[in-house]
């Protein structure tokens, strides 16, 4: 679909929801092929009238070049005439997009998808759409001579797309006895932040809970092959115990329920330009909160005290409840479940962001009641601060503000291959 066509839906896409009569597209749009079956069975389980002509509506842009004017002559054979007038005049008077865009047509996989028993998959009505002059945008670029300074295009990520991405959250609660690993309590609640965080950011939001090794890198795997090619970004968080193992460029891995690690350097692996090539030249980032594994002997040397601090300063209080740790001992070796992937070569890792709650060797703090440290003041820094700042300088701030909790200490950090600066999209 060419650039102005989808620019013309996104600004109808208001008047649509309101006035669309779906039933009758239904037959028409399998008939002409611009749907099959199982997308028309999906798009009909998606909710109300309304609900069901707003996802229509977002999964037009990704049908081909021949989407938009079947589309229109679609709604003129139903008798909705005036809202394919609507589309057709916007589309005309939108001006030529500045720079050539790839017409080559751009499929979403929307059949075979496949659902954990324990997922909990919302609706893409669950983000709301706005009108084009409504869409949120990337902050403006400071004058010229101003206090933040310079900030050239071609240093900054274009997102613009509504939804952005997907946000996909693997949230490891509840684990086996033969893992010998203890419950995560507080995880549903760092979920629960992250979920409605990220869904404010403008992100499509997928939660799967309480899942094996293998079902962890199935859901990886389906999210790298869907087709992002009408998005810009990827995020990807992963709540979990964590482990060290052997890497090139990624360190730390993190445990499936059932006890089996999987090494951050193959999570990210699977989203590369070879595995993902919808992704090639777009953001994606990988938040990971999980201790950075020890080994059984050095436990209580890695639990950081930091220097000497006064208790009753206010960053200092005590915390409401007992603090857990999502450490893990090493043991080298972890097994052959991800050793010959976790010292594979992976090709350049551009445009790749991994954040880790805590160095390599040391513990994650969490609280039960609380969640844990570091999604508290990440999901804190995102609210305050994503309106004006990049990603990389409110990571400074979650660093700063996590290393000043508690008598034990703990310091985040990440690993960077932005090419340019990442900024969400707002208002």
């Amino acid at each position: 679909m060419e650039e102005e066509q989808r620019r013309a839906l996104r600004r109808g896409r208001v008047r649509l929801v309101a006035e669309l009569r779906v039933a009758p597209l239904w037959a028409p749009l399998e008939d002409r092929g611009l749907f099959t079956r199982p997308m028309v069975e999906e798009l009909q389980s998606a909710g109300s009238r309304g609900e069901q002509a707003r996802q229509l509506v977002i999964d037009l842009e990704t049908r081909g070049k021949r989407a938009f004017p079947v589309f229109l002559s679609i709604l003129r054979d139903t008798g909705q005439g005036d809202l394919a007038d609507m589309l057709s005049e916007a589309c005309e008077r939108l001006p030529a997009p500045p720079q050539p865009v790839d017409l080559r047509p751009v499929e979403l996989a929307l059949t075979g998808e496949k659902h954990n028993k324990n997922a909990n998959l919302p609706e893409p009505s669950s983000i709301p759409i706005r009108a084009e002059s409504e869409r949120p945008q990337t902050p403006p670029v400071p004058a010229r001579g101003s206090a933040v300074g310079e900030r050239s295009c071609d240093l900054v990520y274009e997102v613009r797309a509504d939804p952005c991405g997907y946000c996909l959250i693997l949230n490891n609660v509840t684990f086996s006895r033969d893992s010998h690993l203890s419950n995560r309590d507080g995880s549903d609640v760092d979920c629960e932040k992250l979920e409605k965080r990220f869904r404010a950011l403008r992100f499509y939001v997928l939660t799967r809970r309480d899942l094996k090794a293998r079902e962890m890198v199935s859901e990886l795997q389906e999210l790298a092959r869907r087709d992002h090619g009408a998005l810009d970004c990827c995020v990807v968080v992963i709540l979990s115990h964590g482990c060290q193992t052997s890497h090139n460029q990624f360190p730390g891995g993190v445990y499936g329920t059932d006890g089996k690690p999987i090494s951050v350097e193959k999570i990210v692996n699977y989203f590369n330009g070879s595995n993902s090539p919808s992704l090639r030249g777009k953001p994606k980032l990988f938040f990971i909160q999980a201790c950075g594994g020890v080994s059984l002997p050095l436990l209580a040397e890695q639990r950081d005290r930091g220097c000497v601090v006064d208790f009753d300063a206010p960053h200092d209080e005590a915390p409401s409840g007992p603090l857990e740790l999502d450490a893990t001992p090493f043991w080298s070796p972890l097994g052959n479940v991800d050793e010959p992937d976790a010292v594979a070569s992976l090709p350049t890792p551009s445009d790749i962001l991994v954040s880790y709650s805590t160095f390599p060797g040391f513990v994650s703090w969490r609280e039960a009641s609380r969640g844990s440290w570091y999604v508290q003041k990440l999901d804190n820094v995102l609210e305050q601060h994503a309106r004006a700042e990049d990603l990389l300088t409110m990571l400074l701030r979650v660093a700063n503000a996590v290393s000043a909790e508690g008598t034990y200490k703990q310091m985040p950090g990440c690993f960077n291959f932005l090419r340019k600066k990442f900024f969400f999209p707002c208002k």
